[in-house]
């Protein structure tokens, strides 16, 4: 089973083309610049009061209107000072917003320190905003597991279990009954809040699922666009293991369990597989089931209320 945790890192030049970027200044170095933070910087303390003490050299720095402005108000040489300790600390890039005009001398240090400058229409607020969520998701913390994606009534369902179980063959026949398939084979999951998984296919393997005795197919091409999906949450897990024989299976469902998949845990649920069992439609009601809880219904709450309610009748006499 594929679980190991990574963290991602992208190249600057795709963060330049992800929020549209104007490339003031390009270094040959850019080619090469990583970014693994998803947070930026203001320098304003820097640039005001030359603090560096806790200052993140990973970060993009923002020059907005304020910073502009600060700079504006001092000399040539307090400019160059000021920007070069800035620049001289290895930063990945500086990003002007608001498309403000470029002082000489920001040029000038950007060029000396081989330092990336860019420049955005956006305002700074609007900027930073866009650039944190969506770095969120594309820096997130994520694992790769063995296992099936489907959306299934708008619940992300990722169907786990041993190879060979069933789980390429139920997610056909899911999709075969209206539902969409987001990945097989290889699922790989971001955890791109406290609370949130989104999970997607290794785009080289996106839309394909194998079966064995046939080999490989294209469930976009056979059933159409809207049988597949690129990314959806995970809501919850189904665990497929062959049938045991003594095993207690759940069979009211009062008892809540978990997966827990990078620090969240997230509702499961674990079907028993043995012929003549159809499992895609067992996974159906399950997805269903777990809808209807999330929406304050619990049907074996709901049982288990009316049978203490008739023994508590039984019990005072009561007809």
């Amino acid at each position: 089973m594929m679980n190991s945790n990574r963290k991602e890192k992208v190249l600057l030049e795709r963060v330049i083309s992800e929020f549209n970027l104007e490339v003031i200044y390009a270094p040959d170095s850019m080619k090469d610049t990583w970014i693994d933070c998803a947070d930026v910087h203001r320098p304003g303390i820097q640039f005001a009061a030359d603090y560096y003490e806790y200052f993140d050299h990973s970060r993009i720095q923002v020059l907005g209107k304020a910073e502009m402005f600060y700079l504006m108000e001092k000399s040539s040489e307090e400019k160059k000072k000021i920007l070069s300790t800035l620049c001289g600390k290895n930063i990945p890039a500086i990003v002007v917003t608001r498309k403000a005009e470029i002082p000489t001398e920001l040029m000038e240090t950007v060029r000396e320190c081989k330092t990336p400058l860019l420049r955005t229409e956006e305002s700074t607020s609007q900027f930073i905003a866009s650039y944190i969520s969506t770095m969120n998701v594309i820096l997130a913390p994520f694992i790769t597991r063995h296992g099936v994606l489907m959306e299934i009534y708008g619940e992300g369902v990722l169907i786990l279990g041993e190879s060979g179980v069933g789980k390429s063959e139920t997610a056909v026949e899911l999709v075969k009954r209206g539902h969409r398939l987001v990945a097989d084979d290889a699922v790989e999951i971001k955890k791109v809040s406290a609370k949130t998984l989104v999970a997607s296919s290794p785009e080289i393997i996106r839309h394909f699922i194998e079966l064995r005795g046939i080999g490989i197919i294209d469930v976009k091409k056979i059933f159409g666009m809207g049988a597949v999906k690129d990314i959806e949450n995970v809501n919850l897990v189904v665990n497929l293991e062959l049938w045991q024989e003594g095993k207690n299976y759940e069979r009211l469902g009062i008892d809540k369990n978990y997966t827990n998949i990078l620090g969240i845990d997230v509702p499961s649920v674990t079907i028993p597989v043995r012929p003549g069992r159809n499992l895609a439609i067992i996974i159906e009601i399950a997805a269903m089931n777990f809808r209807q809880q999330q929406m304050g219904y619990n049907a074996a709450e709901e049982l288990n209320e009316r049978i203490a309610k008739q023994l508590n009748m039984d019990a005072t006499g009561i007809i």
